[in-house]
C-alpha cells in the first residue's frame, strides 16, 4: 500500500500550495507535482517539515538564512514565480522571525522603486558586496534565476569547506585542551596527596619523584599566575590582531605553519577562485571582479596582493602573470588562469581552480590532523606516563621501608 506524503508546492500563479499525495516514495510524488505544474518546496513523511525535498534542515545563523533565501528564490523564481510574490513566499517560509523581517524590509524597499540589488545592499550584514554585485549583474542580463542559482552553489559549497574546516579543528583542539587540564590537575591536586606522605616519613625521595615534587609546588605557586599571564597575553594579541599592522602580521603568520599553513592558502585560492569564476562568468568587470573577491578574503596578506594585480590588468597586463608575481598564490593556480585567458575560457578556468583547490584544502586539513593527533597523544602519554612512573616509585620505596 503506498505512503501517503505532504508536500508544499508553488502554483504557476505563485501561491504555496499545501497537500497529501500518495506514492512510494519522494520522488514519484515529486514527478507528480511537477505533472501537476507544481514546483515543489518539501515533500516528506510529516506535515510542514524542512527534512524532506529541497528543504534542508537549518540551524539558526546568519550564513545559513542567506543559503535558505538564494535557494528558496532560485526555485521559486526558476519556477516563472514574480520577484515580488517569490520574495513574499520566502519571507512565509522562514521560521526565524528576525530573517522574516529582514525579507519584509526587503520586499518594501523593492516595491518602493528600487531594484533588488539595492534592496539587498541595505542589509549589508546579511548580503556582502560580492552578493549584491552578482544580484546586480542578473538584473542587467535579465537571468535573475541563473543567478540565484549560482548563488545558491556558491554558498553550499564555502559553507561546505568551512564546515569541514572547522569540524576537522575540533578534536584535535579538544584533545589539546583535555590533555593539558588533565596534567594540571594531577599536578596541583594529585601529587601533592604524595608530598604529604613522604613529609611525615622523613625518608628520601626517589630523583623522579623529587623532581615530580619540585614540578608540582611550581604550579601551585605559580600556576594561577602563569595562566593569569597567558590569558593577558591573548587578549593583548587580539588586540593587536585588531589593528592593521597586526593583522597583516598574523595572517602572514599563519601561511608560515608548516603543514597548515599550505591548508591556508590552498582554502584562500579556493574562496578567491570560485568568487572570481562566478562573478566573471556573469558578466562582471575583470577589474572589479578583483575588487570584491579581494574584499571576501579573511586573509589579509593574500588580498592585499589582488591590489597590484588588478593594476597589472589595468595596464593590460592580463591576469595570470600579475597573480604569478605576487608569490602568494599556488603556481598551478597561474598556469590554469594563463590557458583560460588564451581559450577565452576565464570563468570555466576560475572554477575549475576552485574545484581543485578545494580537494587540496581537505588533503591538505587530513594531512595536519593525521600529523598533530598523533604527536599530541605522545606528548600527553610521555608526560603523564612520567607522572605515573614518578607516583609508582614512590609508592614502592614507601613499601620497601615498611618491609
Amino acid at each position: 500500500m503506498a505512503a501517503t506524503w505532504h508536500f508544499r508546492a508553488v502554483a504557476a500563479d505563485g501561491r504555496v500550495r499545501t497537500g497529501t499525495l500518495p506514492g512510494d516514495d519522494e520522488r514519484r510524488v515529486v514527478a507528480e507535482l511537477r505533472r501537476q505544474g507544481l514546483t515543489p518546496l518539501y515533500v516528506g513523511a510529516q506535515p510542514g517539515g524542512r527534512s524532506g525535498f529541497k528543504m534542508p534542515s537549518w540551524q539558526p545563523g546568519r550564513r545559513k538564512d542567506v543559503l535558505f533565501f538564494t535557494q528558496e528564490l532560485s526555485t521559486l523564481l526558476s519556477a516563472g514565480v514574480p520577484l515580488d510574490r517569490a520574495l513574499s513566499i520566502t519571507s512565509e517560509l522562514s521560521e526565524r522571525t528576525e530573517f522574516k523581517t529582514l525579507v519584509g524590509d526587503v520586499l518594501r524597499t523593492l516595491k518602493g522603486g528600487r531594484s533588488l540589488a539595492d534592496s539587498l545592499a541595505t542589509k549589508p550584514s546579511h548580503f556582502p558586496e560580492f552578493y549584491v554585485n552578482m544580484v546586480r549583474a542578473g538584473e542587467a542580463s535579465g537571468s535573475l534565476a541563473q543567478i540565484f542559482e549560482r548563488l545558491s552553489e556558491y554558498e553550499k559549497q564555502r559553507d561546505e569547506l568551512r564546515g569541514y574546516i572547522v569540524s576537522s579543528m575540533v578534536y584535535p583542539a579538544l584533545l589539546s585542551l583535555v590533555g593539558a587540564a588533565s596534567i594540571f590537575v594531577l599536578l596541583y591536586y594529585v601529587v601533592p596527596k604524595f608530598g604529604e606522605v613522604f613529609a611525615e616519613s622523613q625518608m628520601t625521595m626517589p630523583t623522579p619523584t623529587r623532581i615530580m615534587m619540585d614540578l608540582s609546588s611550581w604550579v601551585r605557586q605559580w600556576g594561577l599566575w602563569v595562566l593569569g599571564g597567558i590569558a593577558a597575553f591573548l587578549a593583548a594579541m587580539k588586540v593587536y590582531i585588531g589593528s592593521p599592522e597586526g593583522r597583516m602580521w598574523w595572517d602572514g603568520f599563519l601561511l608560515k605553519i608548516p603543514v597548515l599553513g599550505d591548508a591556508l592558502r590552498k582554502s584562500q585560492t579556493a574562496q578567491f577562485s570560485r568568487a572570481m569564476g562566478t562573478l566573471v562568468a556573469n558578466g562582471v568587470p575583470l577589474v572589479q571582479s578583483l575588487s570584491i573577491a579581494r574584499s571576501i578574503m579573511t586573509n589579509r596578506r593574500m588580498s592585499d596582493t589582488l591590489e597590484p594585480v588588478a593594476q597589472g590588468v589595468k595596464r593590460g597586463e592580463g591576469l595570470s602573470a600579475p597573480l604569478a608575481r605576487t608569490g602568494e598564490f599556488p603556481p598551478l593556480a597561474s598556469h590554469l588562469l594563463s590557458v583560460g585567458e588564451e581559450t577565452g575560457r576565464l570563468d570555466a578556468m576560475f572554477l575549475r581552480a576552485a574545484d581543485i583547490y578545494d580537494a587540496d584544502t581537505r588533503t591538505a586539513i587530513k594531512r595536519f590532523t593525521a600529523l598533530f593527533e598523533p604527536l599530541i597523544i605522545l606528548l600527553l602519554g610521555v608526560v603523564v606516563g612520567a607522572l605515573i612512573l614518578s607516583m609508582l616509585l614512590a609508592i614502592t620505596s614507601i613499601n620497601e621501608v615498611a618491609i
